[in-house]
């Protein structure tokens, strides 16, 4: 069968944002969509009231689809025990992993993908808005929410451009086949799938072969060129540096925007503002009209797209600026993208005191990244540290949020349960406040800012 022709889809594991914008899109194209998560999140709430319906106990006996019209999508994250997966095999429905489904999408349309261990959600969804805000006709699914468009899902036509985040995690980006691909960066990461960094470069050239012939790579400019081995595809590389051919020059920050301009092929974009903060999201931008400068956008709609762009949920998002507190949030998870965050708050706020509050996210890159955690969190002024974010994963011996706070070197430094955390931030003094992490750390972040404003 072909994917038009299935009545009905279950999701399980419907509320990952991956899933949820998947499901988004067939919900737009009128399928029954179903769904089982075990956490009742406000992206799950969401997608209920857009018609889904969700339960959130493993129970087989909610399953009301039929197998001959229903196809079923899970992603790797959903344990492989898991009651109604185990029942949809048993019972032979079709099932396919949520990569598999997103190649099947995009394998008729011209598409975009952006890999890399940092920086694809950023870069998507700034491409994703810049062709969009142009008038060209888009489809795109991101990792995160836009504010733009308060969905990680971009609707367009059947002939529509796609832009997709393309996940490095179980190998899942080697479904795509993109005309057009980015890759922003190669840190060792999900060391639990690949064991060491050179297994994960090796997936990363893998990815490189997916790109069509005559397609066009975007390679950060200090990623290994020899990690392509290709002799039909162009290779740009794009940085700050003057080697690079597009590059972002002339970077101003302020305690808003970051300012700066971008020189790609011949061409340059003035007056580029990003209503985000840090370098490392100027580097996401350069991508971003680059991609757009290769499609002939005009140069002014480039400029428009990057000005407007208003970010994307818990990536670097200020949910509070006064004189009095700057409240700031971040999915950062990995070490350097930690050590990246503080730095950009410290470099629009440079006399002021920072706290910084971490959920570690999964008991193996803890482990992994312990000492680099370290120096990264060592950065604050005072630094709160959750327990680890588990997820899919149990806990691994002599891994603790206690011992990873025992090598920072912050001299305030505390642990905190979750469900205490917002009044312990509201009887202290903050000056700058940044939250920080991928887990459900999320679900405080809202009750912060109630309570702080």
């Amino acid at each position: 069968m072909k994917l038009k022709e299935y009545k009905n889809i279950y999701f399980v594991g419907i509320g990952g944002i991956g899933m949820s914008a998947i499901a988004r899109y067939f919900n737009n194209k009128n399928v029954n969509i179903f769904g089982y998560d075990r956490v009742k999140s406000s992206l799950c709430i969401e997608l209920e009231n857009e018609g889904m319906k969700i339960h959130y106990t493993e129970d087989t006996n909610q399953i009301s689809v039929q197998k001959e019209d229903t196809l079923v999508i899970y992603t790797p994250a959903i344990p492989s025990e898991n009651t109604e997966l185990s029942y949809f095999v048993k019972n032979n429905y079709i099932v396919m992993k949520r990569s598999e489904v997103l190649g099947k999408i995009t394998e008729d349309h011209f598409t975009i993908a952006i890999a890399g261990t940092h920086g694809k959600t950023t870069t998507s969804t700034m491409i994703a808005h810049i062709l969009h805000d142009s008038g060209m006709d888009c489809t795109a699914f991101l990792g995160g929410v836009s504010t733009n468009y308060n969905s990680n899902l971009i609707f367009g036509t059947e002939k529509s451009v796609v832009v997709v985040e393309a996940d490095e995690f179980d190998r899942s980006f080697l479904t795509l086949n993109p005309d057009v691909a980015v890759i922003t960066s190669v840190d060792a990461d999900h060391l639990d799938i690949y064991q060491n960094k050179e297994r994960l470069i090796s997936a990363f050239s893998d990815f490189t072969n997916k790109i069509k012939s005559g397609g066009t790579l975007f390679l950060e400019e200090n990623i290994d060129i020899s990690i392509v081995n290709r002799d039909d595809i162009s290779v740009l590389k794009y940085g700050l540096s003057v080697s690079s051919d597009c590059k972002g020059t002339d970077i101003y920050s302020d305690t808003k925007t970051m300012k700066f301009q971008v020189e790609c092929n011949g061409n340059t974009f003035d007056n580029l503002r990003l209503n985000m903060g840090g370098v490392y999201n100027v580097m996401n931008a350069v991508a971003s009209v680059s991609v757009a400068n290769l499609l002939e956008i005009d140069s002014s709609k480039i400029v428009d797209g990057i000005n407007t762009f208003m970010g994307i949920r818990r990536r670097f998002e200020t949910h509070i600026s006064s004189d009095n507190l700057v409240f700031i949030d971040d999915y950062a998870h990995h070490p350097k993208e930690v050590t990246e965050s503080i730095n950009a708050v410290k470099q629009m706020y440079p006399e002021r005191k920072i706290t910084v509050v971490f959920q570690p996210h999964l008991h193996s890159r803890t482990k992994d990244f312990m000492n680099e955690f370290a120096n990264a969190l060592s950065l604050a002024d005072e630094l709160i540290l959750l327990d680890i974010y588990g997820a899919r994963e149990k806990e691994i011996e002599g891994v603790s949020s206690q011992i990873l706070l025992n090598k920072c070197t912050s001299t305030k430094k505390e642990l905190s349960a979750l469900d205490s955390i917002v009044e312990k931030i509201a009887d202290k003094e903050i000056d700058v406040l940044l939250t920080l992490g991928a887990g459900d750390i999320s679900t405080i972040i809202e009750p912060l800012r109630l309570r702080l404003s």
